[in-house]
C-alpha cells in the first residue's frame, strides 16, 4: 500500500482501489489470493486481486497467516447461516389465518422467517462479491467478482448441506451472474443451473461455458416459477428472468411495517414492480389499492399475484410512467390515505448524484401532493450514493415546496438478512444502500 492509504481497510472496510497500491511483488494471475502489506511492511490480511477492476483487491481476511481453504470457507458460510437463523426468527412467512391474527410483531412466533431470505450478502458476510438468495426450495447465486468464481460452487454446496442438516430441503441452485457489474471485472455475464435434484436439470450442469456469454437457452421452459410466501403474501418468482435474483427481498420488513397503516385506507403504490407494497396493503385490509409501474410485464405479474392472494377486487394495477401519472392524478383531484414511493435507483454513480437529487425531489413533491391531511407517506432510496442525510434533506425540500408538513413515524433500512457492515467511516458503501422513511402528513388543527 502507498503511505497514507488503506484507511478504509484499517477501519473495517474490504475494498482496496487501484490508486492505493504502491508496488506488487511476485507472480500472480487475476483472481489469485494475495497478501496485503502496509507501506511499512505490516501485514494487513489477504484478499483476491483483479487488475481489470478499479476495486483492485477485495479482502477475505484481516489475518495474513490465514489459509483460504475448505475450513475457512465452511466457517464463513456457517456463520452467515447461524446469523440468519437468529435475526430471521419469530416470523410469519408460513402461517394459517388463525395464527396470523395472533401475531403482534416479528419475533412473536416460534418459527424461522426463512421461506424467502438472503443467506449470503457479499462483503457484509465477509464473502465479497457473492450473493445467495433463498426462494422456498430454490437457491439463486450471483457472483460479481473474478476472485469469487473459484469459491462460489464450494460455498453454495456448503450452504445447501447446512440447510438440509436443519431440515430445509433445496431442490435447485440457479446462477444469475448476468449483471453489468461483471463487465468491470473483465467477466462475461452468465446464468444457468449449478445443481439440481431433478435429473433433467442436473444434466444441464457443465453444459454452459463460463468463458463465453450468457446462456439461458431452454431454462425458461425447464425451470418453473417458484412460489414464495412473504408477510403472508404469496408471489410467483421467475428466477431465470426476474429482476436481480428474481425478487427484491430487502424491503421485506418495510412492507410489513406499512401493513399496520393501511387497514381501511385508500392506498397508492408507485413503482409497484411485482405489486409488493400494494399486496401488503391489500392483505392488511386496505379499502382500495392502486399500483403503478411503467413495465407491462411487471403489471401483469402484479395482477396475477393479486388474484393469487384473492385481492384482485381491491388491489388493481395499471401500466403508467409514475412521473407523468402523479400530476394527472393531482389535476383530477385525487387524494389518498397512503402514498408509497419505492423508485429504482436514480443514481448508480457518485458523479450522477446531483441529477438524482433533482429526480428524488420531483417525485417526492408529486407524491406528497396526493396525500390527504392526516394521511401517510413512505419514501425510500435504494442507491448507496443517496445517503440518509441527503435523502432526508431532499424530502424536506420537497415537503416545503409542496407546502406539506411531515411528522416522521420511523426510519428504516434494509432487512436484517441484508446486514450493514460498519466502519469508522459511518457505513461502508459495500453494504448500506436502502433508506426508508415513513411520515404522517399533518397540518395544525
Amino acid at each position: 500500500m502507498k503511505k497514507g492509504e488503506g484507511r478504509t481497510i484499517k477501519s473495517g472496510g474490504l475494498w482496496i482501489f487501484n490508486n492505493e497500491i504502491d508496488t506488487i511483488v511476485g507472480k500472480f494471475k487475476n483472481g489469485d489470493v494475495v497478501t496485503v502489506h502496509d507501506f511499512d511492511g505490516y501485514p494487513m490480511g489477504k484478499g483476491y486481486i483483479n487488475q481489470n477492476s478499479k476495486i483492485r483487491i477485495r479482502m477475505m481476511t484481516r489475518k495474513a497467516d490465514q489459509e483460504i481453504d475448505e475450513q475457512f470457507l465452511r466457517a464463513r458460510v456457517q456463520a452467515a447461516w447461524e446469523y440468519r437463523k437468529n435475526v430471521m426468527y419469530g416470523g410469519n412467512d408460513i402461517l394459517s389465518q388463525s395464527e396470523k391474527e395472533k401475531i403482534t410483531a416479528i419475533g412473536t412466533t416460534d418459527r424461522f422467517d426463512l421461506n424467502c431470505c438472503r443467506l449470503i450478502f457479499g462483503e457484509a458476510d465477509f464473502l465479497p462479491g457473492l450473493t445467495d438468495d433463498k426462494y422456498a426450495d430454490v437457491l439463486v447465486v450471483e457472483c460479481l467478482a473474478l476472485g469469487m468464481e473459484q469459491f462460489k460452487e464450494q460455498i453454495v454446496t456448503y450452504l445447501r448441506e447446512m440447510l438440509e442438516a436443519d431440515g430445509i430441503e433445496i431442490n435447485l441452485v440457479y446462477e444469475r451472474s448476468d449483471a453489468r457489474e461483471r463487465d468491470k471485472e473483465g467477466l462475461n455475464r452468465y446464468k444457468g443451473v449449478l445443481w439440481s435434484s431433478d435429473d433433467k436439470l442436473a444434466a444441464r450442469v457443465g453444459e454452459n461455458d463460463y468463458g463465453k456469454s450468457v446462456n439461458v437457452q431452454g431454462d425458461e421452459n425447464l425451470i418453473p416459477d417458484v412460489e414464495i410466501v412473504e408477510n403472508g403474501v404469496h408471489y410467483m418468482i421467475d428466477v431465470v428472468n426476474g429482476q436481480k435474483t428474481g425478487f427484491f427481498l430487502d424491503q421485506k420488513y418495510n412492507r410489513l411495517a406499512m401493513q399496520r397503516l393501511c387497514k381501511g385506507k385508500r392506498v397508492l403504490d408507485c413503482f409497484t414492480h411485482m405489486g409488493t407494497f400494494a399486496l401488503n396493503a391489500g392483505i392488511a385490509g386496505a379499502k382500495e389499492v392502486t399500483g403503478l409501474d411503467i413495465s407491462e410485464y411487471a403489471v401483469s405479474q402484479a395482477t396475477a399475484n393479486a388474484k393469487r392472494n384473492g385481492l384482485d377486487k381491491t388491489v388493481k394495477f395499471r401500466c403508467a410512467n409514475v412521473l407523468d401519472e402523479l400530476p394527472k392524478l393531482a389535476a383530477e383531484g385525487e387524494k389518498y390515505d397512503v402514498v408509497i414511493l419505492d423508485p429504482p435507483a436514480f443514481t448508480k454513480s457518485k458523479e450522477a448524484t446531483k441529477n438524482a437529487i433533482k429526480g428524488y425531489r420531483e417525485i417526492n413533491m408529486k407524491g406528497l401532493k396526493l396525500v390527504k391531511d392526516g394521511g401517510y407517506f413512505a419514501s425510500c432510496s435504494c442507491s448507496h450514493f443517496m445517503t440518509q442525510e441527503l435523502l432526508a434533506k431532499t424530502i424536506k425540500e420537497a415537503a416545503k415546496a409542496s407546502h406539506k408538513r411531515l411528522r416522521q413515524i420511523e426510519f428504516r433500512t434494509q432487512g436484517p438478512d441484508h446486514p450493514i457492515l460498519w466502519s469508522s467511516m459511518a457505513n461502508t458503501p459495500e453494504s448500506y444502500y436502502l433508506k426508508f422513511y415513513i411520515f404522517q402528513v399533518v397540518d395544525e388543527k
